[in-house]
């Protein structure tokens, strides 16, 4: 199925009034989200096959940001990964009235979904939880980042929301889940570093670089045992 025929001058509203501010994205975020947009759907693709080296070189990124910034589009739900390999990514890109954390009134105009109607924290049940999706809507994920009080899951810095991502434990090319139990709130500095290392080892890297004091990386430690055992809820 072919995508629609889009208003230009309303997308740009939409993605410059309402949906970069309410998903806080970056600059770097909003240059990425912008490129990948005008190289699928906007010129009638559903999907994007991508090198993130070369995202990167075209926009004047590192690759390190450029890759950050395609990981907390996904989390956000602004674009899906659908396959990760040598040769790239291939992505489905989601237009602001598509996406799940934003929604579209009558009038055309965007508003950020709030918590009411979305299965809001205190509200799921014991056997839902286990199979609930935490980065499905907004609500959802805020309450991974409510749960660490606005402090990083790793380092235990304050972390501001323009500088704040949800991390998998477990990475996703390891087959982590979407889980309360797999999903933590942290800097992006650290979501950066630790890429697809073992949550333990990379405690233990920043204890070896000062970042921890031997009482902090013991607690860490514990967090991720009580982690996975499903004790740090998360609603």
């Amino acid at each position: 199925m072919k995508p629609k025929k889009l208003n230009a001058k309303l997308l740009w509203t939409q993605f410059e009034d309402v949906l970069a501010p309410r998903l806080g994205l970056s600059v770097k975020e909003r240059a990425v989200y912008s490129y990948l947009l005008r190289h699928s759907l906007v010129v009638g693709k559903l999907r994007l096959q991508f090198a993130v080296m070369a995202l990167a070189r075209t926009l004047g990124l590192s690759i390190g940001a450029a890759r950050q910034a395609v990981r907390r589009l996904d989390e956000l739900g602004a674009l899906r990964v659908l396959e990760r390999s040598k040769s790239g990514h291939l992505a489905e890109m989601r237009l602001p009235e598509k996406i799940r954390a934003i929604r579209l009134h009558k009038n055309g105009a965007l508003e950020a979904m709030g918590a009411a109607g979305m299965g809001v924290p205190g509200e799921a049940s014991a056997s839902s939880l286990e199979t609930t999706d935490f980065l499905k809507t907004w609500a959802l994920r805020k309450a991974i980042h409510d749960r660490e009080r606005g402090a990083c899951f790793y380092c235990l810095r304050r972390t501001p929301g323009k500088v704040r991502c949800l991390d998998h434990v477990v990475p996703r090319v390891r087959f982590g889940r979407n889980s309360f139990r797999n999903l933590v709130s942290c800097c992006i500095e650290c979501n950066t570093r630790k890429g697809d290392r073992p949550a333990a080892d990379f405690l233990r890297t920043l204890y070896r670089l000062g970042r921890l004091t031997p009482a902090e990386l013991d607690a860490r430690l514990r967090a991720l045992k009580e982690l996975a055992a499903g004790k740090l809820r998360a609603l």
